[in-house]
């Protein structure tokens, strides 16, 4: 199957995953690291064998870190001066704001190398709007409160990666994410408000049915990861 947009997934999805994420966050407090925003802008480059010039949101810059830790305004649309290029992937109500572990970055760096191309770990580098620490998709149900200064977002699905991921860092990188079990989740804006890079995040339990780790393995069809029983 070859990705053209979130809904589908990445051709062998159904074999076993590349690199198991882990599925603890250490016991560590979560906390935003930065924030990320940027304009709609051109990505160009080959898919399958043809040449690709579309408009995506998927390049962001940080805009709040924990450097400068400025506060951003959010409405119910995400990120204030952020752009999406197509709603059906990332943007409107229910994908207004997308967060990823930084936990994840080390492999990213990793598949990176393996694929000849730069990966300077920059906040935005996955296209998120939100980089975290101390929450993976393991930690996060859907339906889950997260509380950070002023802000109030609502976990709602993890991402489907399109072919943009592939033009936006290598070719592949789209599918390495899904076997990878690395997905980050959306959130809807519950509350608008202000928050920061430095702040903590409170998580608040919601209808819980599953986490964003059992979510994606189950809109891929892959195998469940095993556990050691004493």
């Amino acid at each position: 199957m070859t990705m053209n947009d979130d809904s589908a997934g990445p051709a062998g999805a159904r074999r076993a995953p590349l690199e198991p994420a882990p599925t603890t966050n250490g016991g560590g407090s979560p906390r935003l690291l930065a924030i990320c925003a940027g304009p709609a802008a051109r990505l160009r480059g080959t898919v399958d064998g043809r040449a690709v010039d579309v408009l995506s949101g998927i390049v962001k810059r940080p805009v709040s870190t924990l450097d400068d830790p400025v506060e951003v305004e959010f409405g119910r649309l995400g990120v204030a001066g952020d752009e999406q290029a197509d709603l059906t992937v990332h943007g409107g109500l229910e994908k207004a704001v997308y967060v990823y572990p930084v936990e994840h970055y080390a492999q990213w760096a990793q598949r990176a190398a393996r694929a000849g191309v730069p990966f300077d770990a920059r906040p935005g580098s996955l296209g998120e709007n939100l980089l975290v620490e101390g929450l993976l998709e393991a930690d996060v149900w859907t339906g889950d409160r997260l509380e950070i200064g002023e802000l109030v977002l609502c976990v709602t699905m993890p991402r489907r990666p399109c072919y943009k991921l592939d033009l936006h860092l290598y070719p592949g990188a789209g599918r390495e994410m899904v076997l990878g079990r690395q997905p980050g989740w959306y959130c809807s804006v519950v509350r608008p408000g202000k928050a920061a890079a430095g702040q903590a995040i409170r998580q608040q339990a919601g209808s819980r049915p599953y986490t964003i780790a059992e979510t994606h393995r189950r809109q891929y069809r892959l195998p469940p990861i095993a556990t050691e029983v004493e």
